[in-house]
């Protein structure tokens, strides 16, 4: 895979919260009680489903897809009238910005020299400092020591490809708007967790189409996509619709060849996970960070390039 152009950097970064939301109805409604939202957890005080986003204005990213925030807007909560603490909410902008201290080893380093990374909660913890005091153990301070030098980060709790909470720019929009503010570079793209939830309890919207509607926002350059992992056994997030989204992104590999899917499911474990089975705690959050950096480094490595689809 090619290099990219170089990008820009210290991109300020806004801070969101929120539950799952979906065009015209709810995974929330059929039984699982509001899973995506921290406060269920028992790192609710340590505010692990903030999000970073590059500046932009919600109404702004919204129009960049019309007919989303249309069909989004048709949704009705089955939390409604139940509101709380977890509804979005907004605190003080903050940035990020990767430096890289030493030089990534060509074995180990990628030709990725600017990410552009689009989340949903599992996410959010890789870049909380409430959830991990030390930088060095962020997911910026990761991407660096494989050789990123720029990062763009949206991580969003509830997060789908297509489907928005009031405030919220779902993927596809943050790819959209950022590709008009001038990014170009290798995206990562931890998605499909919600999305895959959607299409279970009803969404019009295929898991292949939301993977073809990403896909489409990346504009060819690089992405590594992030597969899906749980450790339920019913229910909208139930490892066996996880199971199904990761099938597909196999498929579309097949159609992309600028894509590459990190084989995240085939090294989860139980232990890194809290009680809810979705979202990780403090040490998993570690694990992930550190295992999605050399992930890209493995699949757009800075010499050559990955043989087939699955990294691991």
């Amino acid at each position: 895979m090619p290099s990219e152009p170089a990008g820009r950097s210290g991109q300020p970064t806004r801070i969101t919260k929120g539950p799952l939301r979906r065009r015209n109805r709810l995974a929330l409604a059929v039984g699982i009680p509001s899973v995506l939202v921290l406060s269920v957890t028992a790192a609710a005080a340590a505010g692990a489903f903030a999000s970073t986003a590059v500046p932009q204005s919600t109404q702004a990213s919204q129009q960049a897809r019309p007919s989303h925030q249309a069909q989004s807007g048709q949704a009705r909560s089955a939390a409604s009238g139940r509101r709380s603490a977890n509804d979005p909410a907004h605190v003080p902008s903050r940035s990020v910005h990767v430096v890289r201290a030493h030089p990534a080893s060509s074995a180990s380093a990628t030709s990725c020299t600017t990410v552009g990374h689009i989340g949903d909660s599992t996410s959010v913890g890789m870049v909380s400092a409430q959830v991990l005091p030390d930088p060095a153990q962020r997911l910026a301070a990761q991407y660096a020591s494989v050789g990123v030098r720029h990062l763009w980060v949206d991580a969003s709790g509830g997060r789908s490809i297509v489907e928005t909470l009031p405030g919220q720019v779902n993927g596809y929009n943050v790819a959209s708007t950022w590709d008009s503010q001038g990014f170009r570079g290798c995206f990562v793209f931890a998605l499909g967790t919600n999305d895959t939830a959607n299409v279970f309890v009803g969404s019009n919207v295929s898991r292949m189409a939301r993977i073809d509607e990403m896909m489409s926002a990346a504009h060819g350059e690089p992405v590594l996509w992030v597969n899906t992992h749980t450790l339920l056994s019913s229910g909208p997030w139930s490892e066996a619709n996880m199971q199904a989204w990761n099938q597909e992104l196999v498929q579309a590999c097949a159609r992309y060849p600028n894509m590459r899917v990190f084989n995240w499911a085939a090294m989860d474990q139980p232990g890194w996970h809290l009680p809810d089975g979705i979202h990780y705690t403090p040490a998993g959050y570690v694990i992930r960070a550190a295992a999605i950096a050399h992930a890209l480094a493995h699949a757009f490595p800075r010499d050559g390039h990955s043989a087939g689809c699955l990294v691991s």
